[in-house]
């Protein structure tokens, strides 16, 4: 393990290899490198040097596209270096994900979720980074490490024409329903004071771009919409389906003919598992139905502290975070969600891969993976009613499971693989780094 102290931050370096170049080494306190003359002649080609940076890899879709696009860019010709910050403890993480496809992230530690004094050394870490890197394209996922990210690239390269191609990811966004108005009001701001320095925003769903627009973070020229993609093979592997699933629910207490309904979810506000149990308490009268939480967080306690926790008693399962979210999916009936706002629901996509049913909140992203009706029910967010309607017909109901649950695996197969991810980036960065060549030569 080599460990990389310097004023600009501590940065651990936990298992490096660039993906097959040399790991950065630094004196102890080594001065920033001066910024590149000339990137064309610096970037090695082939491949392209990409520097992706994420602020944690907590679990959930941002993670999983950070790390699997540094893999699976690689047959497009593009190398990254995938930088990550801290997560909490109670959020989990997904470093077995990266470890098992051979990707090795590098640790900035004072990168992390919430503002503090480590702010500063974060950003000198990533500037320090950047300039050892030189990629020609920098891209960001998600808020802190988006704003860290493009700051940072902004000053390792301060001349346009030597600045690498710099993309930024949002996988939704907290502009709004996360913080008060004045928090939010200053974030937005952020938001557009980085975006004209941006060469092109992502929105992972049309929903998310339009929310971005009117919130006139940029214009809807600035955007591409890129729908998330995965790998779903684990989830229609239907040879071992029933003895998978025969396990877990075993694991769970489920008993003969119940019915599973199970949320997978942080245990966080925005994800409203408060108005799961509500939903979960409103079906008590309905007899072989269990319900089941998969995640932990910040408010795991609070939770199961409630009325409708109570209620339920040993027919609410706190499974905590999970890795075999496949099995998972094999041993459920029913996947809810319960969000007030969602970028692209992975839970989503997975379980309908896996051919189950789902029901949701209709929020944010949601519609781009769920089609009302077709493969699965929506409702309103305070439409408790509703909801309720929808889940104890779901429930009853076992054909229209299996019929909703076969539409979905054909929705999620066609429209969210990872292959098509992949190609989907591998294209823009081709496109952008043109236009930026093009516009080099008119220079000269």
């Amino acid at each position: 393990m080599a460990r990389l102290s310097a004023r600009a931050g501590s940065i651990t370096d936990a298992d490096d290899d660039r993906h097959g170049s040399q790991p950065v080494h630094a004196p102890d306190a080594p001065r920033l490198p001066p910024p590149v003359s000339d990137l064309r002649a610096s970037a090695p080609e082939p491949p392209t040097r990409v520097t992706r940076i994420i602020a944690r890899l907590n679990i959930g879709g941002p993670a999983i596209q950070a790390i699997t696009l540094t893999r699976e860019l690689e047959r497009h010709g593009f190398r990254t270096h995938l930088i990550r910050g801290s997560e909490d403890p109670a959020e989990g993480n997904m470093d077995y994900l990266a470890a098992r496809i051979g990707v090795r992230p590098t640790l900035v530690r004072s990168l992390r979720r919430d503002p503090g004094p480590g702010e500063l050394r974060a950003l000198a870490a990533l500037v320090w980074l950047l300039r050892s890197d030189r990629p020609a394209v920098v891209h960001t996922h998600a808020a802190k490490g988006g704003t860290l990210g493009r700051l940072a690239t902004l000053i390792a390269f301060p001349r346009r024409r030597t600045r690498p191609v710099l993309i930024h990811t949002y996988h939704g966004h907290s502009l709004t329903g996360y913080f008060s108005g004045r928090t939010a009001a200053v974030y937005r701001l952020i938001e557009q004071l980085l975006a004209p320095f941006t060469d092109r925003l992502i929105a992972v769903s049309q929903e998310v771009q339009e929310d971005l627009v009117a919130l006139r973070v940029a214009p809807a020229s600035k955007f591409t919409v890129l729908p998330l993609g995965f790998d779903l093979q684990p989830f229609t592997a239907d040879e071992e389906r029933a003895s998978r699933a025969a396990a877990l629910r075993g694991a769970w207490g489920v008993r003969d003919g119940e019915v599973v309904v199970t949320l997978v979810a942080r245990l966080v506000a925005i994800k409203r598992v408060d108005r799961f149990l509500k939903l979960a308490a409103a079906l008590a009268d309905e007899p072989a139905v269990r319900f089941v939480v998969v995640g932990d967080g910040e408010l795991r306690a609070e939770l199961q502290d409630t009325a409708q926790a109570r209620l339920l008693g040993e027919r609410l399962v706190w499974a905590g975070f999970r890795r075999d979210i496949p099995d998972v999916c094999f041993a459920s009936d029913v996947v809810v969600l319960t969000s007030d706002n969602e970028g692209t629901p992975v839970s989503l996509i997975e379980a309908q891969a896996a051919a189950l049913p789902v029901l949701a909140t209709d929020v944010g992203g949601v519609r781009s993976v769920v089609e009302h009706g077709v493969s699965g029910l929506l409702a309103g967010a305070d439409d408790l009613d509703a909801l309720t309607q929808g889940l104890r017909e779901l429930v009853r109901d076992a054909g229209l499971r299996a019929q909703m649950g076969q539409a979905g695996r054909e929705r999620a197969s066609a429209r969210f693989t990872l292959a098509r991810l992949a190609d989907d980036h591998a294209r823009l960065y081709r496109e952008l780094l043109s236009e930026r060549a093009g516009g080099s030569a008119a220079r000269r």
